[in-house]
């Protein structure tokens, strides 16, 4: 792994000593190795190949039912946003290492989910100085509305349950993420950013009741840390707190963590938390 994980992963008035169920190790360089085989043999052919056209826009994707659905269950719905190397119309090139870890078969089987998977024709977020903190602060791209209209769309074809929707991304698709969630927060019931850029401060009303992981690596060049430490921070200053926790990895760079990419215990808060209604 490229750096340890600072003990950085706080939730709402708690240290992040009393969250340890979210630090994993898969730090050596043997099991590191074994995991990058393993993300490389995966088949892409699980994923059902899918196109969405609406009053939105239009939106390739790909979706992975979960391997055994059984008559009268409903099931979770995972939705992993790219980044910008993967914007395109092939619809295969957004099927990268995080995408690909839930077909894992031992993930596939822990955690029985729709796995959907769009793919962007151009940005779904960009970034501008926000004039509040002069840090960069993401905004939606034209695109992202069909998101949660192709949501909207599969929920009566599929056995999707309204009350687990969760979203996850890397970079562009993780500041995309959060981006959804402030468009239709009606309709998450909790998101995974990896190495993305955080919205504008001021939306801090609006997330925090959201469970939302931020991930981020101290040494991103490309996307920097400091927007995502801000909006934690402003999160943490919530009347009442806020669902929040990150996790930051000293000296890791811009990617998804190694160790976290087949690891359970992200997962496991995630697949925990459901959409009050």
């Amino acid at each position: 792994m490229r750096g340890a994980v600072i003990a950085l992963l706080l939730a709402a008035g708690c240290a992040a000593a009393a969250q340890p169920e979210l630090l994993t190790d898969r730090t050596t360089p043997a099991r590191q190795a074994s995991d990058a085989a393993l993300l490389k043999s995966l088949d892409r052919d699980v994923f059902l190949n899918g196109g969405y056209a609406g009053p939105t826009g239009k939106l390739s994707y790909r979706l992975m039912p979960p391997a055994d659905v059984q008559p009268g269950k409903r099931y979770p719905l995972v939705i992993v946003l790219h980044g910008s190397g993967a914007i395109g119309n092939d619809n295969t090139s957004q099927l990268g290492a995080l995408a690909m870890s839930w077909t894992a078969p031992a993930i596939r089987k822990r955690y029985p989910a729709y796995i959907l998977v769009p793919q962007f024709a151009e940005r779904s977020a960009n970034y501008t100085p926000s004039a509040a903190d002069g840090l960069l602060a993401s905004r939606p791209g034209p695109n992202l509305p069909s998101v949660a209209a192709l949501v909207d769309n599969l929920k009566p074809q599929f056995a999707i349950d309204a009350d687990r929707i969760y979203i996850t991304g890397f970079s562009m698709g993780a500041s995309a993420a959060t981006q959804a969630v402030l468009q239709r927060q009606d309709m998450f019931a909790a998101a995974v950013a990896f190495s993305g850029i955080a919205p504008e401060r001021a939306a801090t009303a609006q997330l925090k009741d959201l469970p939302l992981l931020l991930v981020h690596g101290d040494a991103d060049t490309e996307n920097p840390i400091e927007p995502d430490r801000a909006l934690f921070a402003a999160l943490q200053r919530q009347p009442g707190g806020a669902k929040a926790r990150m996790l930051e990895y000293r000296g890791m760079e811009h990617t998804v963590p190694a160790d976290m990419l087949l690891a359970p215990a992200w997962r496991d808060w995630l697949f925990a938390q459901r959409k009050a209604r």
